[in-house]
C-alpha cells in the first residue's frame, strides 16, 4: 500500500532555460551574420573607406532596420546574459533587484541612443 505525502509540484521542469539558451543562439547567430554582410560591403567597396562611404553603407532604409533589429537582438542577448549573471552570483534579493532595473533602464537608453543614431546620419 502506498501512501502519497505532499502534493506532485515540480520545483524545476523539463526544459526549464532552453528558451533562454536557444534566444542566445539565435540573436548570436543572426549578429553573426551581420556582422558578414557589412565586412563584405567594406571589403567589396571600391576606393579608400572614409566617412562617406562608411555613412552611404546606412543610408538605405533597409540597412537602418536591419542595423535596429540587430541592435535590438544584441540588446536582448546581453538581457539574457546579465540577468543569468546576476541571478547566479548576487544573493541578496534586494541588490539583485536593482541591478536587473539599473540594466534594463541601461539597455532601454542604449536603444533609444541607437534609434537617434541611425536614423540622424
Amino acid at each position: 500500500m502506498a501512501v502519497n505525502y505532499g502534493s506532485k509540484r515540480v520545483v524545476v521542469g523539463a526544459h526549464y532555460g532552453v528558451r533562454d539558451w536557444l534566444s542566445q543562439r539565435v540573436t548570436a547567430v543572426l549578429m553573426a551574420m551581420f556582422t558578414v554582410v557589412v565586412l563584405a560591403q567594406v571589403i567589396f567597396n571600391k576606393g579608400t573607406m572614409g566617412y562617406d562611404k562608411w555613412a552611404g553603407i546606412f543610408s538605405s532604409q533597409w540597412m537602418k532596420t536591419l542595423t535596429f533589429v540587430v541592435i535590438v537582438a544584441m540588446l536582448y542577448h546581453v538581457w539574457v546574459g546579465m540577468r543569468d549573471i546576476w541571478m547566479d552570483y548576487i544573493q541578496p534579493v534586494g541588490i539583485r533587484l536593482l541591478m536587473q532595473v539599473f540594466t534594463i533602464v541601461w539597455l532601454v537608453a542604449c536603444a533609444g541612443w541607437a534609434i537617434q543614431v541611425l536614423w540622424r546620419l
